[in-house]
């Protein structure tokens, strides 16, 4: 996997930040916990062992992802792009042209989405259907449940 993830600055440094917590609180807490799982004798009828090996191998995979994301990090200044077309770090406002709501997104790198407020990923399928569009351009983005049409409304500095 050698794509690269755009990210900003604040989200390289939150996704970090979640790096450290992981190897320097939680990775030496897991080892304690299996040190001691260890010591109490026979490993094969130990299910404490098992349950602390099996935490230890899925936090080890967890700091691997993470390790893996802050490598193919490319840092991305959204101040840079066009403000008359969605493109990274804008907020879009459109109408589903199926249903007749307004929806509004904020398209952002990794670190920062939070799907619950609009904030989605440049990297995905409704983020890159929207990027290069201007005001009153209409778009068809395929996605798993089928296509979702849009209407461009409002192109806007981030929230």
């Amino acid at each position: 996997m050698s794509d690269r993830i755009p990210m900003t600055r604040t989200g390289y440094d939150k996704i970090k930040a979640d790096l450290d917590y992981l190897q320097n609180v939680e990775l030496p807490k897991v080892l304690e916990g299996l040190a001691a799982a260890r010591a109490e004798g026979d490993l094969s009828e130990n299910a404490e062992y098992h349950g602390r090996r099996e935490s230890h191998a899925m936090l080890e995979a967890r700091i691997g992802a993470i390790r893996d994301k802050l490598s193919r990090a490319v840092l991305v200044d959204p101040s840079q792009f066009p403000k008359d077309e969605v493109s990274f770090g804008c907020t879009v406002v459109v109408k589903d042209l199926d249903f007749g709501d307004e929806e509004e997104f904020t398209l952002v790198g990794a670190g920062e989405e939070d799907y619950d407020t609009g904030k989605i990923l440049i990297t995905s399928p409704l983020a890159q259907g929207l990027s290069g569009k201007r005001v009153g351009e209409r778009v068809e983005i395929p996605v798993p449940q089928g296509k979702v049409r849009f209407e461009i409304l409002k192109i806007g500095p981030p929230d």
